[in-house]
């Protein structure tokens, strides 16, 4: 089995490798539903469990930190203290069976919760691995990379209909107005980028490079 929650306690050995998705529920455009962020890292999760020797999935955060996202309808957040909070408490009390904990983060909002939740748990003794979502060559938010994503994890739950582009202005340009303004404050209907370009193939492309990092920073973790 490669997700927790289909396990009792019974079936659960030592020498296992906690793989802890960490997602959003938040605007992702007019097309891609609020919860994109957290299939993806549960998809991401699951596909590495499956590869990694004793590797399992747990359920998955659905609610980060998304401040950036207010005034889109149907977002959701607790924002980065409470999240740091919560990751570090996971981790506190995941039991001995569970010889490393992998947080495979796909949402950007999340990235100073995990951080500050790792610095925690090293200073407890209990260092976590850490994986982030992320393509050099793609876009920001509800764009090519997301959306080509999600068309592989689940295709009858993107909109393609209604996908249209967003800002496509370079992050590094509009990052002043990102931070002290939000999404809102850049582009109307919430994407940054291009999702007309989206792909099933790019997405299955995408993942298997994200699902190989995340085997990685399990390895590295034991080496």
């Amino acid at each position: 089995m490669i997700r927790l929650g289909d396990c009792t306690t019974e079936e659960l050995g030592a020498g296992r490798v906690l793989l802890l998705p960490l997602g959003s529920t938040e605007q992702h455009g007019p097309h891609l539903p609020l919860d994109t962020d957290t299939a993806i890292a549960t998809a991401v999760a699951e596909r590495a469990a499956a590869l990694i020797p004793e590797g399992i999935a747990a359920p998955a955060l659905p609610i980060g930190a998304a401040g950036e996202h207010a005034g889109f309808a149907g977002t959701l957040s607790i924002g980065t203290d409470v999240l740091a909070a919560a990751l570090v408490e996971i981790v506190r009390t995941a039991g001995s069976e569970f010889d490393r904990i992998v947080v495979v983060n796909a949402h950007g909002g999340n990235l100073d919760a995990v951080r500050s939740a790792s610095q925690r748990c090293k200073y407890e003794g209990r260092p976590l691995g850490i994986w982030h979502a992320h393509v050099t060559e793609g876009d920001a938010h509800a764009g090519d990379v997301e959306t080509s994503v999600m068309l592989a994890i689940d295709p009858d739950r993107v909109r393609m209909e209604r996908a249209e582009p967003g800002v496509t202005t370079p992050t590094s340009e509009i990052i002043d107005e990102l931070r002290s303004g939000g999404l809102a404050a850049v582009t109307a209907n919430g994407v940054l980028g291009d999702p007309t370009r989206a792909s099933a193939a790019r997405g299955e492309q995408i993942l298997g490079r994200w699902v190989d990092e995340v085997v990685a920073v399990s390895e590295n973790m034991g080496s």
